[in-house]
């Protein structure tokens, strides 16, 4: 029975890191780091994400998923919208603005928990049914916080690398930017489509975070600042 329970767990945890590697995870926690550039966006993500889905497993989430599960979309269509307006009118939003509520990791990663269902966290919710929801939950949770947590971490290392003037960093974020809004305008407006996108979860999960870490690598790759010419 314990070495039954120990087996569910660990496969648990396994979903919870492969839940983290969907393409609205990172089209989120990257768009988000551009609006609050804070290293610890993954993480906070990832719990919020977690929290609801722990609830979901227990039984008790479902009056709060759904009552908010037609905001998810919207909400990567938000971010896709922001980051596509710094790309070219703006290199930066100013001190002075203040952060939209849904700028908040925690929030962001509960709404999208309530309007993207894909597959990893269905199998999740399913397998909640045969052993303790609540341990399931947690386990799940601390998958995605392990991926969720490091593509946090450097995406914000990235911008702040662009931000002093390394030169493949400013690259990169440019780069980052524009699959930023390819990804979160393509999946908003697909989950509004009521297009099922499960069988593409995975291979476009997976293509997209190994590109992702591929670039931020490349930007920490040089330490040139970029350096204006002569007048």
């Amino acid at each position: 029975m314990r070495l039954t329970l120990n087996a569910t767990l660990i496969v648990g945890l396994a979903l919870g890191m492969r839940h983290g590697t969907d393409p609205d995870h990172l089209a989120a926690i990257d768009g988000l780091t551009r609006i609050r550039p804070r290293p610890t966006n993954g993480i906070f993500f990832a719990l919020g994400h977690g929290f609801l889905v722990t609830l979901l497993a227990a039984g008790i989430g479902h009056v709060i998923a759904s009552r908010f599960a037609f905001i998810g979309p919207w909400t990567l269509i938000l971010i896709g919208g922001a980051n596509l307006w710094r790309l070219f009118f703006t290199s930066q939003i100013p001190a002075t603005v203040k952060r939209p509520i849904v700028a908040q990791p925690f929030l962001l990663g509960m709404l999208l928990a309530a309007g993207f269902e894909t597959a990893s966290q269905f199998s999740a919710l399913i397998l909640a049914g045969q052993t303790n929801a609540w341990l399931l939950g947690t386990f799940f949770s601390c998958g995605m916080v392990l991926v969720d947590g490091l593509d946090g971490y450097l995406a914000a290392s990235t911008q702040q690398l662009a931000a002093v003037g390394h030169v493949n960093a400013k690259a990169a974020s440019r780069l980052l930017g524009i699959l930023v809004v390819i990804f979160s305008l393509g999946l908003g407006g697909a989950e509004l489509a009521s297009m099922n996108l499960d069988r593409f979860a995975l291979p476009l999960g997976l293509t997209l975070f190994v590109m992702v870490i591929a670039i931020r690598v490349w930007a920490r790759s040089s330490s040139r600042l970029f350096a204006p010419g002569p007048h």
